[in-house]
């Protein structure tokens, strides 16, 4: 169909990459249009707009390693806003629920992973590895609905965005782990990396913290007097800074966020926030539409029973998972379940890690198709199972006024 399309309206009047985006443009409107009568947010609509154009749908758009890179982008920008937003001292004096809760999330997700991989008769390399992919949670999908609920500066909306930054963290040592597991050893060099760039991210934070909350950028002033100027400097601050932590073989959105709280302290957050959030509400639509063209309607129908007991799996037992380790870290029950619900999809990260799985044997390529199915259906339905669980263990009276569930708008705090 796609294919069809494309040599109807061709001509030397127009480049080829306009129609895929009109056809993206329209999917995501009527899709998000129909979803918001339907109190939705939209990171729904944005993933089933990439499953309407993406390759195993009209294929109109086929490029999905393209769509993929640019969307990553809208990840970076997404988690450089909350690094503006975040109150870093808060977190800094809290920090026992991001580390202790991760440790402990992971853990757990690795025990219980055990029995059913040992009664299947798995590796203890792929039960590691499964272990690991359930374990990781939805930085994009997480603190958009937690910032579209004025939830972020919560006690639970703080400790559950800290888990997702530790989480972040967490992707190097599971990596080498896994190519332990797979006999590989790991670079000298490479771990020398790693260890100065989490110690200098840690410093930055804990200089920033130290000097109450405030520095000095150079040019400042007159960055602050051109407008146009303004958008590439904050573009460069947000890149530059994740170009830094990737080539410390650190993960690029950790550096996206020390970029946001370096920024933030330097009182910068207002204008940056005014022209970057078009780039963001973009960019973080792309991720999503992406993640929609991973979906293979195909492959879906011919295992249907099986993926959607795996994600049933997968809710439950990340919730359960979630909210024990919220519990234990002192939340009360209700804002633990509610916490747990929050982070009980699979992340983004575990893209990455399913790939390296694939790479490395410990999956088969079947193995691999069902990973990528659950980890999608479990983003698309993840903001309506948060909804439940808000709605029946910690939305207030207050909220049942019924605000649309839009999950992509940006509410500066005031």
């Amino acid at each position: 169909m796609g294919l069809w399309l494309f040599t109807r309206v061709k001509c030397v009047y127009m480049d080829p990459a306009i129609l895929p985006l009109v056809v993206l443009a329209i999917a995501i409107v009527v899709v998000g249009l129909v979803l918001k009568r339907l109190r939705q947010p939209h990171v729904v609509g944005y993933i089933l707009a990439g499953v309407l154009i993406g390759p195993f749908g009209l294929a109109v758009v086929t490029d999905y390693a393209s769509m993929a890179r640019v969307g990553a982008f809208g990840v970076l920008l997404l988690v450089f806003f909350i690094g503006m937003e975040l109150p870093l001292r808060s977190l800094i004096t809290h920090w026992r629920a991001p580390i202790l809760g991760t440790a402990l999330e992971i853990m757990v997700s690795v025990v219980c992973v055990w029995p059913l991989g040992a009664a299947l008769g798995w590796t203890p390399k792929r039960i590691v590895f499964l272990g690991f992919v359930i374990s990781m949670s939805s930085t994009a999908v997480i603190l958009n609905i937690l910032r579209d609920r004025g939830e972020l500066n919560e006690p639970i909306g703080r400790d559950v965005t800290g888990i997702t930054v530790a989480q972040d963290l967490a992707v190097i040592p599971m990596l080498v782990v896994l190519g332990l597991l797979s006999g590989d050893r790991p670079h000298g060099f490479e771990l020398t990396l790693q260890s100065l760039g989490g110690l200098g991210a840690l410093a930055v934070v804990y200089y920033i913290a130290r000097c109450g909350g405030e520095i000095n950028l150079p040019f400042a002033s007159v960055v602050r007097q051109d407008r146009e100027i303004q958008i590439f400097a904050a573009f460069f601050v947000c890149f530059g800074f994740a170009l830094l932590t990737g080539l410390m073989h650190l993960s690029a959105a950790l550096g996206a966020f020390l970029a946001g709280v370096v920024l933030a302290a330097a009182k910068h957050g207002d204008w940056v926030r005014e022209h970057m959030d078009p780039f963001r509400v973009v960019f973080v639509a792309l991720f999503f539409v992406s993640v929609g063209m991973l979906i293979d309607l195909q492959f879906l129908r011919d295992n249907v029973a099986t993926i959607a007991v795996l994600v049933a799996v997968v809710f439950v037992v990340n919730t359960f998972i979630n909210a024990v380790a919220l519990r234990a870290v002192g939340h009360p029950w209700r804002a633990s379940v509610y916490g747990g619900a929050l982070l009980s999809q699979i992340g983004e990260f575990s893209f990455v890690l399913a790939a390296v799985g694939l790479q490395n044997g410990i999956i088969t390529e079947y193995a691999y198709q069902t990973t990528i199915a659950v980890i999608c259906l479990s983003l698309l339905l993840s903001p309506a199972w948060i909804s439940l669980f808000r709605r029946l263990v910690y939305e207030k009276p207050s909220d049942r006024a019924g605000k649309p569930a839009s999950v992509t708008a940006i509410r500066p705090p005031v």
